[in-house]
């Protein structure tokens, strides 16, 4: 998978970012192409090869289809939680990685449910946030929306669930 400068693509783990540039490196006899990537929450800058961008995961923005399927399981979604929070933890932290949207919405709702009934720890707190602006992000760029009309949207989602979308932290 290739992209351009400009373009706006996903960052498993850490949300939407900018192709700011593409250089190329040479390591030993090697040359490398390298895509500079500007990271939205942060504004931390990556720099990924362009021969690992399949094994980390970057990916273009989902699609709109994609963003009603994960607003429709936000909605009617069954979601288990494992009790035992360090393998409920793994579990979370491989979706998060995984960069799939439903996958993150899953770990959003499981996280939000949980949070009802008892105080999340520090790191799924850390989790739940990073969930939410991952899939706040890129339903804004997806569906060309404000960041506040994208939070409107899982809060409508959520209340088919009856779960509250608290404020944010």
């Amino acid at each position: 998978m290739t992209f351009d400068i400009g373009e706006k693509v996903v960052y498993p783990n850490q949300g939407v970012g900018t192709i700011e540039n593409i250089s190329s490196r040479n390591f030993g006899a090697q040359l490398e192409q390298f895509y500079l990537l500007r990271l939205a929450y942060s504004s931390m800058t990556v720099m990924v090869p362009v021969s690992n961008v399949g094994s980390i995961g970057l990916r273009r923005i989902t699609k709109t289809s994609e963003i009603t399927k994960v607003q429709h399981y936000l909605a009617t979604g069954e979601c288990h939680n494992h009790p035992d929070w360090k393998y409920r933890f793994k579990v979370n932290s491989d979706k998060m990685q995984s960069g799939n949207l439903l996958a993150i919405a899953e770990v959003f709702k499981g996280l939000l449910i949980l949070q009802a009934d008892k105080p999340l720890s520090f790191r799924e707190k850390k989790m739940l946030e990073r969930a939410r602006h991952m899939l706040v992000s890129e339903i804004s760029i997806a569906r060309g929306m404000s960041p506040e009309e994208a939070e409107e949207a899982l809060r409508k989602a959520l209340s088919k669930s009856s779960i509250l979308l608290p404020a944010v932290a």
